[in-house]
């Protein structure tokens, strides 16, 4: 009886065995079919994380910045880029057999479920292996209670094995790093490395690489930057299981322990960081589609064929909307390609530019520009304006906020909107000093940052082309106009080189001489003009056309231009890279056209690179995720002046800072090296410009207000010298004093024997005999 008994328990044994493990053969085959859960598709598998920031590096190397769409800013790293610390911290605290599993730890898992599930110990360690824990990371969502969750459970360990079966074990643990969301926008350990500790994955210091690891237990409860404390502990928590791993030594275990958590942390935001202005310019630039005329306004004309032109000849241009993808047909995407955009942008050079900008407004331009309105009624506005123009001015500025667009929008009436813009609210406002909490309302908050003048500069090699720094305005959070690419002021004084260039391309020499006289002329349509001059030097005196630019005179620049034509003269405006439309006119000469500082820039590049311009260019190469090369990206020059008229308009530059409106470069800044230049000031002060050129580096500055109305009143502040110039005394002061750039202020320009007078360089028959009687529409025009 007891044997008939005890066969029937074990009769039932084995059939209940054989019906849990058909059971559990049936579920996950179902599981693994996708008939029970979710189940990836192989191409998800084969491509779990598809979605990789770009990266923007700078030409030494640096990373200036990122592309990704918000919550997902993913770089990619691959196993050789983490550092041997990283690794043994994660599988010495997250799962020590990595190595010897397929995916499914059995051993830990049946120690999870006896003493967590069984005897109810939270410190008896989880089962989960990496791989599971990548499984859950890319296919499972949040779960909303235990249950939900218990039933994940297997579905993900289907996937881990099919991971397993799909890639190596550094594939997994680089998936696993680069998934992982540390916060703050960090996502994956790329980002991770550089917000928390400002260095990359394989530089990681042991304590470094321990308390990020720490961090994947819950980023949120063990926050380095809130928890300090309790990160320290879950830090030292990992590194003690790298001591019991043997991957470290005791004594090392105890002196990282003892180490306090030092960040150097960064926020990831675009707008922070260096070179903002460059990068939403570039991504500006890649993203560009193919210009469509009814996509554009009918004053656009003029940037529709601006843009249709570029779309042609610009590699750059619309990149992304021009190239495909060989993997799968699609253009490239900014955002989640995860593409590597080596730029020319010296991250030295562009932090030298950007101090130096700081360091002028902060300390002198800003506060004189405050104090010389501190008894304007109207300011910070010209006392030549009429209250009425004021108004219009801040009523078309209101128009244009984010706040007036989404009340309109929402329905609101006119008068209910204004009423909103002038009621006093909380705010947070610039200042050179740190933002600033007040309470203001928005009407006077417009007003406000009104008050801040603006700047825009740039500095390129003007033998390649490529831009090492980019400086688009005072502060990208506050101020996002781009006055590099994106604005165009009149450039006043910084014109006359250009036409200079013209005289000496038709023949004439730099110590041809004039009478220094006030005269008047007339354009082809008999109407009259005479140019005042800002100063009464040598006024009745024979003096040469070198002192008239050295000297920035305008009744000898509106000399030369009646001796040429208008019509050539924008010809050649064109030739030196001005894009903008212009009208032939007489008064052109003293700088009305408005024109970008990236333009001119390109323009001078003319006078240091021989009579050759080169083209602005940002970016060397672009490599995929995977490295390899998928595009280049060469310099454009074209040649605009001869030999013997680049080397007669580089002595006259030469001259305009060793003895004319840009001396302040020697006396001020002590900048010996050789160097051209020119200074520019419109009509009322509104813009300030100076442009200046070495051998190496031609560098452009403007400076002005928001509107053409906010200006200082009088021209010793005004004046381009004054608000432009400093700008680049600092910046080249830095430049110089860092000698890991290779720039020095012994470099020459490399002038041939034959040019060395550029008075000589023309026969006595070439030379002009100057008549005194200038006017007359046809002598000006012939």
């Amino acid at each position: 009886m007891a044997s008939k008994v005890t066969k029937g328990i074990i009769i039932s044994f084995w059939v209940l065995f054989v019906a849990v493990v058909g059971t559990v053969f049936l579920l996950f085959t179902a599981i693994a079919n996708g008939s029970i859960g979710y189940m990836p598709r192989v191409e998800q598998l084969e491509n779990p994380i598809d979605k990789f920031a770009s990266q923007i590096i700078s030409a030494d190397g640096k990373t200036l910045g990122s592309y990704a769409h918000s919550q997902d800013n993913r770089i990619m790293a691959n196993y050789k880029d983490l550092s041997p610390d990283l690794v043994k911290a994660l599988i010495a605290t997250e799962d020590i057999r990595f190595a010897e599993h397929s995916g499914i730890d059995a051993q830990g898992l049946f120690r999870a479920v006896v003493k967590r599930g069984l005897l109810m110990q939270k410190s008896g360690g989880g089962g989960s292996t990496i791989t599971q824990q990548l499984a859950k990371q890319l296919f499972s969502p949040s779960a909303d209670n235990f249950m939900e969750r218990l039933f994940q459970k297997p579905i993900e360990w289907v996937i881990a094995v099919q991971l397993e079966r799909n890639y190596t074990k550094e594939e997994i643990v680089s998936m696993y790093l680069n998934k992982f969301d540390f916060l703050y926008n960090a996502v994956g350990i790329q980002s991770a490395a550089r917000v928390y500790f400002g260095t990359t994955p394989k530089n990681l210091k042991i304590e470094e690489a321990a308390t990020l690891v720490g961090m994947c237990k819950n980023p949120s409860y063990f926050n380095p930057k809130r928890q300090n404390e309790r990160t320290r502990g879950r830090r030292n928590t990992v590194l003690e299981q790298m001591e019991k791993a043997g991957y470290i030594s005791r004594a090392e275990c105890d002196s990282l322990k003892a180490l306090p958590l030092t960040l150097r942390f960064s926020r990831m935001d675009h707008k922070d960081g260096p070179a903002p202005y460059f990068r939403e310019y570039l991504r500006i630039l890649m993203t560009r589609n193919k210009p469509d005329r009814s996509e554009y306004r009918g004053w656009q004309k003029q940037q529709f064929y601006e843009d249709s032109l570029a779309w042609e000849t610009n590699p750059l241009y619309g990149w992304c909307n021009k190239n495909k993808k060989a993997v799968d047909g699609k253009y490239y995407n900014l955002y989640t390609d995860g593409l590597k955009i080596y730029t020319t942008i010296d991250s030295r050079m562009q932090q030298y530019a950007e101090e130096a900008v700081r360091e002028h407004f902060s300390k002198d331009l800003q506060p004189a520009f405050f104090q010389a309105n501190k008894k304007k009624k109207q300011a910070p506005f010209s006392i030549d304006l009429r209250p009425g123009e004021v108004d219009t001015i801040m009523m078309r500025a209101m128009h244009q906020t984010d706040r007036y667009r989404a009340m309109k929008k929402a329905g609101e009436k006119e008068d209910e909107i204004r009423k909103v813009f002038n009621t006093p609210v909380d705010m947070r406002v610039f200042s050179w000093s740190g933002p600033i909490d007040t309470i203001m309302s928005p009407m006077d908050s417009i007003r406000y940052h009104k008050s801040f003048l603006r700047t825009g500069f740039m500095s390129m090699d003007p033998r390649t082309g490529y831009v090492k720094a980019y400086v688009g305005g005072i502060d990208y959070n506050d101020f996002q106009y781009d006055m590099v690419n994106g604005g165009r002021r009149q450039i006043g004084s910084t014109i006359k080189p250009f036409l200079y260039s013209l005289a000496m391309i038709e023949g004439f020499s730099p110590c041809d001489e004039m009478l220094h006289v006030q005269n008047t002329y007339f354009d082809e349509n008999g109407i009259p003009w005479t140019p005042r001059n800002a100063s009464a030097k040598r006024v009745g005196e024979q003096v040469s056309i070198q002192w008239g630019l050295q000297n920035s005179d305008n009744w000898v620049t509106a000399w030369l231009m009646s001796q040429m034509s208008p019509y050539t003269f924008v010809r050649l405006l064109h030739s030196f890279g001005l894009k903008n439309q212009m009208d032939p006119v007489i008064s052109i000469c003293l700088g009305t056209p408005d024109v970008s500082v990236s333009e001119m820039v390109s323009g001078y590049s003319v006078f240091a690179n021989k009579g050759i311009r080169s083209e602005p260019i940002y970016v060397t190469r672009i490599e995929d995720s995977y490295g390899n090369t998928i595009a280049s990206f060469n310099s454009q020059m074209s040649e605009v002046l001869t030999e013997d008229a680049s080397y007669k308009m580089l002595h006259m530059l030469k001259n305009v800072i060793d003895g004319g409106t840009g001396g302040r470069i020697r006396f001020r800044y002590g900048i010996k090296a050789p160097m051209g230049g020119k200074t520019g000031t419109t009509q009322n002060n509104s813009d300030g410009w100076f442009m200046a050129f070495t051998p190496s580096l031609v560098s452009g500055c403007w400076v002005g207000g928001e509107e053409r109305s906010i200006h200082f009143d009088r021209l010793s502040e005004g004046q381009g010298a004054s608000m432009a110039l400093p700008i680049y005394g600092l910046f080249m002061q830095k430049v110089y004093a860092d000698k890991t750039l290779g720039y020095s202020e012994e470099e020459d320009f490399d002038v041939p024997e034959q040019y060395a007078d550029p008075c000589k360089t023309a026969t006595e028959e070439e030379r002009k005999s100057i008549p005194t009687d200038v006017g007359g529409i046809d002598k000006m025009f012939e």
